[in-house]
């Protein structure tokens, strides 16, 4: 229930009786942050989208270099090493951005490519096939 890495100390209340029976000392516990930021989200690694950028989208091999650095920073989370952790998978994820982004521009660039290639040829064949058949000998 508490963050990793913060110590908790116990801090006792004021003891309140009711109607002359003595009451219960209640407890609550304390989370001191000496100006440092509470994360409680672990940190993210990003395997899966680096396994997809690896097997799919690998341009310059910006996948392979995802899932390296995902699995560093799957490393550093096991040993408990969370700032390591944030960094690598940041990285990963900045690879993985960047390798998703080749990928959809060379497919774009693939498709419009190919369809005015066909749009043309399609529009040269039309062109040569009604000027024949207009053309009497």
């Amino acid at each position: 229930m508490y963050p990793q890495g913060y110590p908790t100390e116990a801090v006792p209340l004021q003891a309140v009786s009711y109607g002359g029976h003595p009451g219960v000392v209640q407890h609550t516990a304390v989370n001191i942050t000496a100006g440092q930021q509470v994360i409680t989200e672990p940190p993210k690694d990003h395997i899966i989208w680096s396994l997809f950028s690896l097997v799919y989208a690998n341009p310059f091999c910006f996948g392979l270099a995802a899932v390296i650095y995902s699995i560093k920073a799957r490393d550093r989370k096991m040993v408990g090493d969370m700032d390591g952790a944030r960094h690598y998978g940041s990285t990963a994820r900045n690879l993985n951005i960047v390798a998703t982004i080749i990928v959809t521009t060379v497919i774009l660039i693939t498709i419009i490519t190919f369809s005015v290639i066909t749009a043309q040829a399609a529009s040269y064949y039309s062109y040569s096939n009604s000027y024949r058949y207009n053309y009497h000998y």
